[in-house]
């Protein structure tokens, strides 16, 4: 493959040189590159504000050394507005293209994670969706998209229907009174859960202050974690879990 034209997302840029920036792209049919962009920091360059991360762009490149593209141009396609001038969606944001940046580069091209990046983006443009459950639905859906996700229906160890009182991303999900460990789980954090997870996303993301929220958040982080193995940025900001058992 020696050009390269497709629809991608920014997830994160660098400096390099005197004027030139290194960017890392999720694309829609070609997975996760490293492009060059030269000459993009000049204050002629009409492509440096297109490489910022969580730009939704149009990009055209050349192949390089090694697994590196060099652009010839980039164009946006979507600009996030309402995202952008907010603090908070911002950062939600950035935790999200955090958790995409953590998946391989030797990983196939998937198409279905470009368009789920790309709807969480959307959310987060959404007025009326507030930010702060997008990153832990996004972090279940990516999960279930992997065929990872945690069980949240039943206890895990012993499949009994419970009470569930406790959840353990190492184990794979939610425990009873008899197999808890990890962390507990309260019962609104549970009702919040199924919420999300049952369809009914939208209806959440427009109320302020959902009981249980902090739970849900901790909990998606700790899932998304494990399932990498290794601590995300993302985990610094979100609220502490319940006292471990």
């Amino acid at each position: 493959m020696k050009e390269l034209a497709d629809e991608a997302i920014v997830l994160r840029v660098y400096k390099s040189g005197e004027a030139d920036r290194l960017a890392v792209l999720w694309t829609k049919d070609h997975g996760k590159i490293r492009v060059l962009a030269k000459g993009v920091r000049k204050t002629s360059s009409r492509m440096g504000g297109s490489l910022e991360p969580m730009s939704h762009v149009k990009i055209d490149a050349v192949k390089s050394r090694g697994d590196l593209f060099v652009t010839r141009n980039v164009q946006h396609l979507t600009r996030f507005v309402t995202l952008r001038a907010d603090y908070d969606r911002i950062a939600a944001g950035l935790a999200v293209v955090e958790v995409i940046d953590a998946i391989p580069s030797e990983d196939t091209a998937d198409e279905g994670i470009f368009l789920l990046l790309l709807r969480v983006l959307q959310s987060l443009d959404t007025p009326d969706y507030l930010p702060g459950l997008i990153p832990a639905s996004f972090f279940f859906k990516l999960l279930a998209y992997d065929g990872s996700e945690p069980v949240m229906e039943h206890c895990v160890s012993c499949e009994s229907s419970g009470p569930l009182v406790a959840f353990n991303a190492e184990v794979g999900g939610m425990l009873c009174s008899n197999c808890r460990s990890g962390v507990s789980v309260s019962p609104v954090a549970q009702t919040l859960l199924r919420r999300i997870l049952g369809g009914q996303l939208a209806s959440v993301l427009r109320e302020t202050s959902p009981e249980g929220a902090g739970e849900v958040a901790a909990l998606a982080h700790q899932a998304i974690e494990v399932h990498f193995g290794r601590r995300l940025k993302v985990t610094k900001a979100s609220a502490p879990l319940t006292s471990p058992l």
